[in-house]
C-alpha cells in the first residue's frame, strides 16, 4: 500500500510517501520558522495561508523525487489534530478533496501519535513495549506503549509543556524564535556550577510534569541579575545553562521512574526537544545503568513532518481504518489516551 502523508498542524508543512512493502519512499518539508521568528511566535493565520501556499507544491515534488503518480496512490493519511484548527483544515480539505477524486480512501491521524511512532521508521525500530517519552513545544507525555493504539498515559505536565518553556526563556534571554535551540547553543558557553535552578516535581513521587515554576524562577533571576548590574553576556550564558540543565535532569528523573514503574527495558524519545544534545546524552547514560535501551527518530524526524503521518496512516489504514466519505476531521484539542487500536490488527 503506498500512502500519502501530510501534516500541517501547526508551523511546518510536510508531505511524504510511505509504502507498506518498501518503507518510506520520499519526503519533503516546509518549515515556517522564519516568517513566525518576526512576531516571536507562531502567528495562525499566516501558518494556514502558507500551508495552502505550499501543500500542494510539495506534494508533487515528492511525487516527482518518487517516480510516482497521484494515480498510483493506494491512500492518503493527514495530521487531524491536535493542533491549530485553521492549520488543520488545509490538510484535511486537501486530503479528502484529493481521496475523493481518486476514489480511495483517506484517513485523519493523531499527531502526537505521528511522533510517538517515529522511531519505527528507522532501520532499528523499537519493539513493543516500550515507554515513550513525547516532549515538544506543545505537549511532555509519559506514555507506556503495548501496541499500535494501545497506549498508557503515566504522566503529563500539568502546565507548560518543555518546549514551551525554552521558547519562553528564550524570550526572556532576548534570543529568538524558536528557543530551544537557541537557549542551547547558548547554554554551551555557561558555567554549570554558577546557578542551580530547581528540578520541579521531583521532590513528590509520580510521573507528572510542571515547567512554569521554572520560568518564573529563570523570570527572576534575570531581574535580579539586571537590579544588579550583572547580567551581561556570561550571565545570561550561565541562565540558559542552569535553566537547560533543570528541565533535562527533570525529564531524566522522571523517565527513570517510568521505566522503574513499569519494568521496561526500552523508551523512545520523541518529539523537537528530543533533538537536545545534553537530554540524549543523559537518557543514554540512565538506560545503559538500567541495561536499558534508548530509541530516537532521526534529526528531521523530531520536527513536525510528513513521514511519521504517512506511517501512522499505513498501519491503520491496513487494518482497515478510514474516514468517512465527505467527513474531514481538526480536532485542536484530542487527548491521546482516547485512541484505540485498530479492530482488524
Amino acid at each position: 500500500m503506498l500512502v500519502l502523508g501530510i501534516e500541517t498542524s501547526c508551523d511546518e508543512t510536510g508531505v511524504a510517501l510511505y509504502d507498506t512493502e518498501r518503507g518510506l519512499v520520499a519526503d519533503a518539508l516546509y518549515s515556517q520558522v522564519a516568517m513566525h521568528a518576526e512576531y516571536g511566535g507562531v502567528v495562525p493565520e499566516l501558518a494556514s495561508r502558507d500551508h495552502t501556499r505550499r501543500l500542494l507544491p510539495l506534494i508533487q515534488q515528492v511525487l516527482d523525487e518518487a517516480g510516482a503518480s497521484r494515480t498510483g496512490l493506494d491512500a492518503i493519511a493527514y495530521t487531524a489534530g491536535p493542533g491549530l484548527v485553521g492549520a488543520l483544515m488545509v490538510g484535511a480539505s486537501t486530503a479528502h478533496g484529493l481521496a475523493r477524486a481518486l476514489n480511495i480512501p483517506v484517513l485523519g491521524v493523531h499527531h502526537m501519535e505521528g511522533h510517538l511512532l517515529a522511531p519505527m521508521l528507522e532501520t532499528s525500530p523499537p519493539p513493543f513495549p516500550f515507554v515513550a517519552l513525547l516532549v515538544s513545544g506543545g505537549h511532555t507525555q509519559l506514555v507506556e506503549v503495548q501496541g499500535l493504539g494501545d497506549y498508557h498515559l503515566l504522566g503529563e505536565s500539568v502546565d507548560d509543556a518543555a518546549g514551551e518553556a525554552f521558547d519562553k526563556a528564550a524570550k526572556m534571554l532576548g534570543l529568538s524564535y524558536p528557543g530551544g535551540p537557541q537557549v542551547a547553543k547558548l547554554a554551551e558557553q555557561g558555567d554549570p556550577g554558577r546557578f542551580r535552578f530547581p528540578r520541579p516535581m521531583t521532590d513528590r513521587p509520580g510521573l507528572d510534569f510542571s515547567f512554569s515554576g521554572l520560568k518564573t524562577h529563570t523570570l527572576t533571576t534575570l531581574k535580579r541579575l539586571e537590579q544588579e548590574g550583572a547580567l551581561d553576556d556570561q550571565a545570561r550564558a550561565d541562565v540558559a545553562r542552569a535553566f537547560e540543565e533543570a528541565v533535562v535532569d527533570t525529564l531524566v528523573i522522571k523517565c527513570r521512574r517510568a521505566l522503574d514503574a513499569t519494568g521496561l527495558k526500552r523508551l523512545v524519545v520523541a518529539g523537537g526537544v528530543s533533538a537536545n544534545v545534553r537530554l540524549r546524552e543523559r537518557l543514554e547514560r540512565e538506560t545503559d545503568k538500567r541495561s536499558a535501551r534508548a530509541y530516537y527518530p532521526r534529526g528531521r524526524f523530531c520536527t513536525d513532518n510528513g513521514a511519521m503521518i504517512a506511517y501512522v496512516g499505513a498501519q491503520r489504514l491496513s487494518a482497515g481504518e478510514r474516514d468517512e466519505i465527505g467527513i474531514m476531521k481538526a480536532v485542536p484539542r484530542w487527548p491521546m489516551d482516547t485512541l484505540r487500536a485498530p479492530t482488524g490488527s
